[in-house]
């Protein structure tokens, strides 16, 4: 079964980094996402919709669209899977049923997060090998953008004064 696998180390809290796959203005900013309903709970939606590209690839016209699914399994600070995902390419016929399971998980100790994303689902045909290849492009550079987004958070927070260190004052 064709799949993508990406595994990325963050400097980050695994509950910071699942949570960007749930927050509007996270996903708008590492994913490039327009709108979203995304509900991170067992049997929850997860919907994400993108604006068309400009360009056109030879298989799936404009990319962009919309990628459907639903949670089900949500594991707070730790993973989630959507299974029965789907994607609707602004032009063109639907690709799925797929299932994207995300993992955070940090070691006891450890000051970074091993983020693993893994997108299953098709059959070994031309279409289905056009996706992942678009999709294992597309992930790279989007899990970069999230890294620098969760970090960059995570750098902020540590350096705001806490409710309780200013106490007193």
């Amino acid at each position: 079964m064709p799949s993508v696998d990406h595994t990325l180390d963050i400097a980050a809290d695994p509950g910071a980094i699942l949570n960007a796959f749930f927050d509007p203005g996270a996903l708008g900013r590492w994913w490039r996402v327009e709108r979203s309903v995304t509900t991170p709970r067992i049997l929850g939606v997860y919907a994400i919709q993108w604006p068309p590209t400009p360009f056109v690839d030879e298989v799936f016209g404009p990319l962009g669209g919309v990628l459907h699914g639903t949670v089900v399994d949500y594991r707070p600070d730790r993973e989630f899977l959507v299974a029965e995902v789907h994607w609707l390419p602004p032009a063109g016929e639907p690709v799925g049923p797929m299932a994207l399971h995300v993992s955070a998980i940090r070691q006891a100790g450890a000051t970074v997060t091993k983020l693993r994303v893994l997108q299953t689902g098709g059959d070994d045909t031309p279409r289905w090998r056009r996706y992942y290849e678009l999709m294992a492009n597309g992930w790279t550079g989007s899990l970069a953008a999230l890294k620098d987004d969760v970090e960059r958070a995570a750098k902020t927070d540590a350096a705001a004064p806490s409710a309780s260190g200013q106490a007193g004052r």
